[in-house]
């Protein structure tokens, strides 16, 4: 686990699909890849993320650790790493859940998996891809300390057609 002052991280877990399932219906991790109909899969999807958890390799695919409000162990979020194969980088992933926005918890829980990750797995960079339009996720990533690096066209495996998105890069200090 992972402790902040006002947040703990820990893996995925079954029962998450639950909350998860939940908090995606108003769009919340869209971004991530669970839409408002993720019900019908979510199951799947947390037993895979619970394998590659297992397995411990951020170059794999994709590792999930789940935020908690440390006083009362509410789920609000996510947060982890994808591997991106077209460029052969990881990225961060992260997702608040909408009634716990604007509150810094995304930064916080990004900087916390910061230090974890670069501490665990002895990597030197982390990027973050962020759509041009989310505001908020640009203002968290440079919060959490990435830079920016680029702003151009780029198609993510979840878009249709190339979007315009902003590339952060953070680096073990």
């Amino acid at each position: 686990m992972i402790t902040t002052p006002r947040l703990t991280l820990r893996p995925i877990q079954r029962g998450d699909e639950i909350i998860l399932e939940q908090m995606s219906r108003d769009g919340s991790f869209s971004e991530l890849g669970l839409d408002s109909n993720c019900a019908e899969w979510i199951g799947e999807w947390i037993d895979e993320a619970i394998s590659l958890a297992e397995q411990d390799n951020p170059r794999v695919d994709y590792i999930c650790w789940i935020v908690c409000l440390k006083d009362d162990g509410k789920v609000i979020g996510t947060v982890g790493n994808t591997f991106y194969e077209d460029t052969g980088k990881i990225g961060i992933t992260y997702g608040i859940g909408a009634e716990y926005r604007q509150q810094g918890y995304a930064a916080e829980a990004v900087k916390a998996y910061l230090d974890f990750f670069f501490d665990h797995y002895g990597e030197d960079e982390i990027i973050a891809t962020v759509l041009d339009e989310n505001v908020s996720s640009c203002k968290t990533a440079e919060k959490a300390g990435f830079d920016l690096l680029d702003v151009r066209m780029y198609q993510d495996i979840y878009d249709d057609e190339p979007r315009l998105y902003h590339f952060y890069s953070a680096k073990r200090k």
